[in-house]
């Protein structure tokens, strides 16, 4: 196949091997001390994570192992900490963001780091972007799909994103506190049905709270391969179109024509859904992504894409050139 010589991965996460305890309620802790660790909260158990999940030499040599180059990496959403006073949020915040800095600091040209921001706080929020930019030279930053069910509309966020857009700062929106989570407890429902939900439902707040349309410099990508609004932009044009009255409230601008305004991954799990994803978004705006290290996540980096049998000009935007674009930085870096 066409397979460019330059490969990113623009969705993986990575804890710190070692993560300070708190002592505050609903706050993730890391426990053991072998290869695999435990995630608990509030004594409870999250989720058990392998050596890939903080070892960042040991994840370089595994991507290597699948033809990838580089990886852009970021915290794992349980991380977020947005439910936490904004104070020790924002203590949080820093600790991980100078800890992922260190690791692009250390593998310039295999890592790609996006930080973390307590969004609970505005002040702190912008504080934060700063810090990742002025003193950590991130590119970009991660933030969840929803800021404790405020959706990404909300007045007090559209301050943080144009620091955001002031800054050069790009966003990567991953799903989060997935809504209806209490509804439907059993056979992981929340991540296999809540997170596409959660994807459309960030779109969506974006688009109609007129947040890409007040911002038009703002970068901003989507997760899980823009969850189900590529799938549904049909119903929620015609939405659109049937009842302004109630979907154009803030924003009268067709959400079709946002398609073209922002990055998805190509975190799909189907190489039909992949195909389709790229007709609806454009060859432009589809990026490789994985969601590594996690079960969810594509088990073989670039496995979807390569089913595709791209031509040339296609696989080096979807393997790498999109990623590149969205994150506002240069080729030679990685070359």
């Amino acid at each position: 196949m066409n397979q460019p010589d330059l490969i990113i991965d623009l969705h993986s996460h990575l804890l710190p091997e070692h993560i300070p305890d708190m002592g505050l309620p609903g706050f993730p802790v890391l426990t053991g001390d072998g290869d695999e660790r435990d995630i608990t909260v509030d004594g409870q158990f999250f989720r058990r994570i392998g050596r890939t999940s903080y070892d960042m030499a040991h994840r370089i040599e595994a991507y290597e192992r699948h033809g990838v180059q580089v990886q852009v990496v970021c915290t794992v959403p349980v991380m977020f900490s947005y439910h936490l006073p904004a104070e020790p949020a924002s203590r949080m915040a820093r600790f991980l963001n100078d800890h992922i800095a260190e690791q692009q600091r250390r593998w310039p040209n295999r890592v790609i780091s996006l930080g973390t921001l307590p969004l609970q706080d505005t002040r702190l929020a912008i504080n934060e972007a700063e810090h990742c930019v002025h003193d950590l030279g991130l590119p970009g930053i991660q933030i969840g799909s929803n800021i404790n069910n405020r959706n990404l509309d909300d007045p007090e966020l559209f301050e943080v994103f144009a620091a955001c857009q002031d800054l050069g700062l790009s966003i990567l929106v991953h799903p989060w506190n997935m809504m209806g989570s209490q509804h439907m407890p059993d056979y992981w429902l929340p991540w296999l049905v809540g997170m596409p939900a959660e994807l459309s439902r960030a779109i969506c707040s974006m688009i109609f709270g007129g947040v890409l349309e007040r911002l038009p410099d703002l970068r901003v990508c989507f997760a899980h391969g823009g969850g189900s609004f590529p799938f549904t932009i049909g119903r929620i044009e015609h939405g659109f179109n049937m009842r302004p009255d109630l979907v154009a409230t803030c924003n009268e601008v067709n959400p079709r024509e946002y398609i073209g305004r922002f990055w998805v991954d190509s975190v799909t799990h189907d190489p039909q859904a992949l195909a389709y994803l790229i007709e609806v978004m454009g060859a432009d705006k589809v990026a490789l992504g994985t969601d590594y290290p996690f079960p969810l996540g594509e088990q073989e980096p670039g496995s979807a894409i390569r089913a595709l049998n791209a031509d040339s000009e296609t696989n080096a935007r979807l393997f790498y050139r999109n990623t590149l674009e969205f994150l506002d930085l240069p080729e030679e870096r990685f070359t």
